[in-house]
């Protein structure tokens, strides 16, 4: 790890103004530093900066720096959610992670971690070794001749699903986007992962407010079930009514440059019927457009069945 100054405000306002990369939980950050993947030469730790709190009111509000475990436990966080989080790592590091780093986590492909390869997210115009090499774990959705790394974060999954916005403060002032344009596929410019602009933070994450949401979860495809990153998964919400289908919102992690939300899968499941047939044919709607790679093609196969297993789950009692 290369020397660095660090930092400790205990105000917005001068963390805003000196800068730096932030450090919240740390358990992407420094691993990234003692790779000399990232070599910042300010840190500065937000940790005493007043951005928890969780709110249920009206719809759901928690602060950046809450951790992982403590919003997962909330009694008031929708299923999705809370299972997103509690599937995303061990406990200990759910303990120390932010909401807000967590979103914000970069990509776990090999390439992008070892500075002794080429890697457009790192270095750009360099490559991207992964699109004939190691792939197993890469996307099929989203990708780019310049970049095929998935995005890692469960729970972005499950908060797109669920049509989250996110708080950012900079230097410039406040601004609210939704979480689903926040992340920018790679295209040309992988570098570019999002709509975070310099010295900007994430202060807060909202959820609107939806009933039904209730009814909801988080299904992880993985290769182990010990802390692993998702070879597939889905978060899904459903409103059943009488039998059928009134509303449905489904989103995509493990396959996809960013978190995926598939909208006509959730068109075809409205108005069907609570039926594992109807399941199966909106769910393979999910798998257009993908771009398999060398040893990922399985992916095609895996998402659709994901999907339905979780709508499976969902409705095991109203079949």
């Amino acid at each position: 790890m290369r020397p660095f100054e660090l930092t400790a405000p205990t105000t917005l306002d001068a963390a805003l103004a000196g800068g730096g990369t932030f450090l919240a939980g740390g358990t992407t950050l420094v691993d990234l530093m003692k790779l000399n993947v990232l070599t910042p030469p300010r840190v500065t730790d937000i940790n005493r900066i007043p951005l928890r709190g969780i709110e249920t009111a009206d719809g759901l509000r928690f602060g950046a720096l809450e951790r992982m475990a403590d919003v997962a436990a909330h009694p008031g966080v929708y299923p999705a959610i809370s299972r997103a989080l509690l599937l995303s790592a061990s406990q200990q590091i759910r303990n120390m992670a932010s909401i807000g780093g967590n979103l914000l986590q970069r990509t776990r492909c090999s390439y992008f971690r070892d500075v002794a390869v080429p890697c457009n997210k790192r270095e750009p115009g360099s490559g991207c070794p992964a699109v004939e090499g190691a792939n197993r774990m890469h996307a099929v959705l989203g990708t780019s001749d310049a970049c095929v790394a998935t995005h890692a974060s469960d729970v972005a999954v499950a908060l797109v699903a669920l049509d989250a916005e996110l708080a950012l403060a900079g230097r410039a002032g406040s601004r609210v986007v939704e979480l689903a344009e926040f992340y920018r596929e790679p295209g040309e410019t992988p570098e570019v992962e999002n709509d975070l602009r310099p010295g900007e933070l994430i202060t807060e994450v909202r959820v609107p407010r939806l009933d039904w949401a209730a009814n909801s979860t988080y299904v992880k495809v993985r290769d182990r079930q010990s802390y692993e990153f998702a070879l597939c998964s889905a978060a899904v919400a459903l409103d059943v009514r009488d039998g059928r289908i009134a509303d449905a919102r489904v989103a995509a992690g493990g396959v996809g440059t960013v978190p995926w939300r598939l909208p006509r899968v959730e068109a075809a499941l409205r108005g069907a019927p609570v039926d594992p047939a109807a399941f199966e044919t909106a769910a393979a709607l999910a798998a257009e457009g993908v771009r398999p790679l060398s040893a990922n093609g399985f992916k095609a196969r895996l998402l659709p069945r994901t999907i339905v297993r979780a709508l499976l789950e969902l409705t095991e009692g109203d079949r």
